[in-house]
Protein backbone atom coordinates (compact mmCIF):
# COMPACT_ATOMS: atom_id res chain seq x y z
CA UNK A 1 0.00 0.00 0.00
CA UNK A 2 1.79 3.79 -1.19
CA UNK A 3 -0.55 6.46 -0.87
CA UNK A 4 1.88 9.73 -1.30
CA UNK A 5 0.67 13.82 -1.55
CA UNK A 6 3.98 14.94 -3.09
CA UNK A 7 4.96 14.93 -6.79
CA UNK A 8 7.76 12.45 -7.85
CA UNK A 9 10.77 13.11 -9.03
CA UNK A 10 10.84 16.88 -8.06
CA UNK A 11 12.42 19.29 -5.79
CA UNK A 12 9.96 20.40 -3.07
CA UNK A 13 10.80 23.25 -0.49
CA UNK A 14 9.42 21.61 2.23
CA UNK A 15 8.47 24.73 4.62
CA UNK A 16 6.46 25.73 1.40
CA UNK A 17 4.21 22.13 1.61
CA UNK A 18 2.16 23.63 4.45
CA UNK A 19 0.58 26.65 5.50
CA UNK A 20 0.19 27.25 8.95
CA UNK A 21 -3.07 28.12 10.70
CA UNK A 22 -3.60 31.26 13.22
CA UNK A 23 -3.69 30.22 16.74
CA UNK A 24 -3.71 26.49 15.65
CA UNK A 25 -1.99 23.45 14.56
CA UNK A 26 -2.12 22.30 10.68
CA UNK A 27 -0.79 19.07 9.53
CA UNK A 28 -0.35 17.40 6.00
CA UNK A 29 0.50 13.50 5.21
CA UNK A 30 3.28 13.63 2.67
CA UNK A 31 3.44 9.80 2.45
CA UNK A 32 1.45 6.47 4.21
CA UNK A 33 2.39 3.78 3.25
CA UNK A 34 2.98 0.05 5.47
CA UNK A 35 6.50 0.64 6.34
CA UNK A 36 5.22 4.17 8.48
CA UNK A 37 4.01 8.04 7.29
CA UNK A 38 5.48 10.98 6.72
CA UNK A 39 3.34 14.13 8.42
CA UNK A 40 4.47 17.69 7.91
CA UNK A 41 3.11 19.84 10.96
CA UNK A 42 2.78 23.90 11.17
CA UNK A 43 2.51 25.44 15.12
CA UNK A 44 1.38 28.53 15.71
CA UNK A 45 3.51 30.19 18.78
CA UNK A 46 1.82 28.39 21.78
CA UNK A 47 0.27 25.42 20.12
CA UNK A 48 1.31 21.58 20.59
CA UNK A 49 0.73 18.53 21.08
CA UNK A 50 -0.86 16.61 24.66
CA UNK A 51 1.30 14.47 26.12
CA UNK A 52 0.57 10.70 24.59
CA UNK A 53 2.54 7.32 22.73
CA UNK A 54 2.76 5.75 19.67
CA UNK A 55 3.55 1.51 19.37
CA UNK A 56 6.30 2.42 17.03
CA UNK A 57 9.45 4.72 16.85
CA UNK A 58 9.17 8.37 15.41
CA UNK A 59 11.38 10.65 14.42
CA UNK A 60 10.78 14.91 14.32
CA UNK A 61 12.77 17.25 11.86
CA UNK A 62 12.84 20.33 12.80
CA UNK A 63 12.11 22.61 9.49
CA UNK A 64 11.83 26.12 11.02
CA UNK A 65 10.97 27.92 14.35
CA UNK A 66 11.65 25.79 17.26
CA UNK A 67 10.07 22.97 19.45
CA UNK A 68 10.13 21.99 23.34
CA UNK A 69 9.39 18.20 23.13
CA UNK A 70 9.39 16.51 26.63
CA UNK A 71 9.96 12.44 26.00
CA UNK A 72 9.91 10.31 29.21
CA UNK A 73 9.70 13.51 31.29
CA UNK A 74 13.37 14.80 29.99
CA UNK A 75 12.84 18.50 28.22
CA UNK A 76 14.99 18.58 24.50
CA UNK A 77 15.06 21.88 22.68
CA UNK A 78 14.80 21.28 18.46
CA UNK A 79 15.95 23.41 16.26
CA UNK A 80 16.34 23.38 12.57
CA UNK A 81 18.37 21.10 10.98
CA UNK A 82 17.80 18.69 14.38
CA UNK A 83 16.60 15.58 14.32
CA UNK A 84 14.87 13.82 17.89
CA UNK A 85 13.78 10.35 17.90
CA UNK A 86 10.84 9.48 20.01
CA UNK A 87 10.92 5.63 21.10
CA UNK A 88 7.97 3.37 20.67
CA UNK A 89 5.11 3.12 23.85
CA UNK A 90 6.97 6.07 25.65
CA UNK A 91 5.17 9.25 26.55
CA UNK A 92 5.96 12.73 24.71
CA UNK A 93 4.56 16.07 24.09
CA UNK A 94 5.58 19.07 21.86
CA UNK A 95 5.40 22.58 22.59
CA UNK A 96 6.08 25.54 19.79
CA UNK A 97 7.11 28.66 21.83
CA UNK A 98 7.51 30.19 18.20
CA UNK A 99 5.90 29.64 15.28
CA UNK A 100 7.33 26.17 13.97
CA UNK A 101 7.17 23.35 10.92
CA UNK A 102 8.58 19.87 11.37
CA UNK A 103 8.55 16.80 9.67
CA UNK A 104 7.46 13.81 11.52
CA UNK A 105 8.14 10.59 10.35
CA UNK A 106 6.66 7.28 11.87
CA UNK A 107 8.41 3.74 11.52
CA UNK A 108 6.64 1.33 11.82
CA UNK A 109 8.26 -2.32 12.91
CA UNK A 110 8.33 -4.96 9.86
CA UNK A 111 8.42 -8.43 10.58
CA UNK A 112 9.77 -10.54 7.31
CA UNK A 113 8.20 -14.12 7.67
CA UNK A 114 9.62 -17.50 6.19
CA UNK A 115 8.89 -19.08 3.22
Amino acid sequence: MSNNTITAAEALNIAKLITPTEQGIASRVLARTTGGNLTLFAFDEGQGLSEHSAPFDALVQVIEGELRLIIDGKPVIATPGTLVRMPANIPHSVEAPKPAKMLLIMLREITLKAE
